[in-house]
């Protein structure tokens, strides 16, 4: 199978133009719920491919607008590459879509594209997820402000949470899709100095800041006043060490999920990615 039995087509592809700003990519990262968006520039000798606006990018840099300047950099495959050679590729370059460029842009192919096709039958891998699964899982309290939960998830550099209960057992997970989805960019006059933290708040981060008082315009996300339990999903879909990389791919293309945590008599002992599916195609 090669990349060109799973990309998604140039027609088929929304763009944004350079130059542009965030808005023009959150629109499409929020209403139609794309983890990324190809960035082009129309030149005299037609359209440019000129890199990627993803998700965590917006995310990550909430005071920045120009598109040009969020833009990442993306490694590169062509059409008739193997669909093994490319989730090499993503793996080695933690690249969770890649461009098809062969001069210019042709389509772009990710790693649900891989999955939907090892979930299909159209490439095997009969491998246990126990042993490809993710040992080390990123938490965070349901009953967290899901400020702090954001936080959490840019600390750790992973898209998810699971959501742990006053007991400590999984309630629900929460990942940066469920974040971005009611975040809103504000642009603020906020007045600064002599600002102090509510001592009574059990999440206060901050103490006193002492830096003079003046008025500045401020641009940042801004999130909803509630908990992660408020807007984590509830209903936990897991797996077994024993079910195959065939097994666990079905369970996220059905489900619309990225990863799913693994459970062991009851107990959670890892998490599943869908990068650690895509490891098992080449080694």
């Amino acid at each position: 199978m090669n990349v060109s039995d799973a990309m998604t087509p140039r027609g088929e592809l929304v763009t944004v133009e350079l130059p542009g700003s965030r808005d023009d990519a959150l629109e499409y990262l929020q209403d139609r719920e794309f983890s990324s968006v190809p960035v082009v520039k129309q030149n005299d000798d037609g359209e440019e491919y000129r890199g990627l606006v993803s998700r965590e990018s917006l995310i990550e840099q909430p005071d920045e607008d120009q598109l040009a300047l969020l833009m990442e950099e993306a490694p590169t495959v062509t059409r008739d590459a193997g669909i093994e050679e490319l989730a090499e590729l993503m793996v080695t370059e933690g690249a969770r879509r890649v461009p098809v460029v062969d001069g210019e842009l042709e389509g772009i192919v990710t790693i649900t594209d891989v999955i939907r096709a090892l979930a299909t039958g159209d490439i095997d891998a009969d491998v246990e997820v126990g042993g490809i699964a993710t040992r080390d899982v990123n938490t965070t309290f349901a009953g967290a402000p899901l400020t702090v939960a954001m936080r959490e998830l840019n600390y750790a550099n992973v898209p998810y949470a699971v959501a742990l209960d006053e007991a400590g057992e999984p309630a629900g997970m929460l990942t940066e899709v469920d974040v971005l989805n009611v975040a809103e960019i504000v642009e603020d006059e906020e007045e600064t100095g002599n600002s102090f933290a509510d001592q009574d708040d059990d999440w206060m981060w901050e103490g006193i800041k002492g830096v003079g008082s003046r008025s500045m315009t401020v641009r940042n996300v801004e999130l909803p006043a509630g908990t992660v339990a408020e807007f984590m999903t509830e209903d936990l879909i897991t797996v077994s060490e024993g079910k195959t990389a065939q097994k666990a791919a079905q369970l996220m293309i059905t489900n619309d999920i990225e990863q799913i945590p693994l459970v062991s008599g009851g107990n959670l002992v890892g998490i599943v990615l869908d990068i650690d599916l895509l490891e098992a195609l080449y080694e």
